[in-house]
């Protein structure tokens, strides 16, 4: 019983073995055949991204501001003498030429001075001929010891006391007729002139009103516009001083501005005079633009929007503004290389234009960068260009 025994555990044991065999068998061909089958893990496709080469341009800078629009000339037309005002001899609102007459003041108490002034004249030269004769007479008598020298001396001070006289009563003539001459009240520009100030009547010069009236000459306006200090400090920067030509540069800082219905204003102006000193209570200083007026739609004393050239940027590094990641530590780009990977780029930005913006540091012409797709990249990753897709050209429009 015990041999019997024994050899049925022995054969139990035998048989466990086998059956772990067994499945350690199945197991191993089991994971074989997992391996062999299981699918073949793919490498994550590069990001796909727009690119576009670093550009090179001529970028002019521009500045806004709020203008407004000064007569070239506003003259006022004032009476130089006193009288009743008799006649207006223009039409209010109209163009006026140089030395038209405009008014005409009361003559009569000044041509009466004029005549008064000639008639003294003539009694002063009659004097004059008179003394110079007896003058004439005495002095051979004198040189004959015929008369005395104090006859000689008497007839010397009447001639020039005469002649003196005479010439008293030739400025006295000259000054009536130029007051006579002022009661024609002319205008001193050409223009156009406002409605008149007083009316027909009223006592007008240095004891009345003397303002008549004012001519405007607008063929050509100024546009005045301020600028703060900052922009004078860049303009310094780069070497620019604002109202002055240059002759060495291949532009001038010239003006464009809009009109109240937005519409821009076909003729251009030219910065012609800069303030030389900065306003303490504004903190800006004076800018003048000088600007063609023919047609006379720009009228003095309206506002307007001054879109200025203040620089030009020659050959330039400029990039789309889209392709900026500006964060705290300042702005950056990526760069794709040579080897298609993506490389981040710190960058220094300059002035904006447009949806552009200029690139001081940090960027060299032909390299190329990542436009658009940059927010899923990390940098040294594989990037891939996305296919261009064409186009048809448009149609033209009839």
């Amino acid at each position: 019983m015990k041999i019997r025994r024994f050899f049925g555990k022995k054969e139990l044991r035998l048989r466990k073995k086998r059956i772990v065999m067994m499945l350690c068998c199945i197991a191993a061909l089991a994971a074989v055949y997992v391996f062999l089958t299981w699918p073949e893990k793919k490498a994550p496709e590069p990001p796909v991204v727009s690119v576009e080469p670093v550009s090179v341009e001529d970028v002019e800078i521009y500045g806004d501001y709020v203008g407004r629009v000064r007569a070239q000339q506003f003259v006022e037309v004032r009476a130089r003498v006193e009288g009743f005002l008799e006649r207006m001899a223009f039409e209010e609102g109209t163009y006026v030429k140089k030395n038209q007459v405009l008014f005409v003041i009361d003559q009569r108490q000044y041509k009466a001075k004029v005549d008064k002034a000639r008639a003294q004249l003539r009694k002063d030269s009659a004097l004059v001929l008179k003394t110079k004769r007896d003058l004439d007479r005495i002095r051979p008598l004198f040189e004959q010891n015929a008369a005395s020298r104090l006859d000689l001396d008497n007839a010397t001070a009447a001639y020039e006391t005469a002649v003196a006289s005479m010439g008293m009563s030739r400025a006295d003539l000259v000054q009536a007729e130029q007051e006579l001459s002022y009661t024609y009240v002319r205008s001193p520009i050409s223009g156009y002139i406002s409605e008149r100030l007083v009316d027909l009547g009223t006592l007008v010069g240095t004891s009345g009103k003397s303002l008549l009236a004012t001519v405007v000459k607008s063929d050509t306006v100024l546009v005045d516009f301020s600028m703060t200090a900052l922009d004078y400090l860049k303009s310094k920067e780069r070497n620019i001083i604002l109202g002055r030509r240059d002759s060495s540069r291949s532009w001038q800082p010239y003006v464009t501005i809009t009109l109240a219905d937005n519409s821009v204003y076909p003729y251009k102006g030219l910065v012609d005079f800069a303030e030389p000193q900065v306003s303490p209570k504004t903190g800006t200083f004076a800018v003048r633009a000088e600007m063609p007026n023919p047609e006379h739609v720009l009228l003095p004393g309206q506002f307007t929007k001054v879109h200025a050239l203040l620089d030009v940027r020659e050959n330039a590094t400029v990039v789309p503004q889209k392709a900026l990641i500006i964060e705290k530590g300042g702005a950056y780009i990526y760069v794709m290389r040579r080897d298609s990977t993506a490389e981040r780029r710190f960058i220094e930005l300059g002035p904006e234009f447009g949806n552009n913006v200029v690139v001081e540091r940090g960027l060299a012409p032909g390299e190329t960068i990542i436009s658009e797709g940059y927010h899923k990249l990390t940098p040294g990753i594989k990037v891939r260009v996305a296919a261009k897709k064409n186009t048809k050209p448009r149609a033209k429009a009839h």
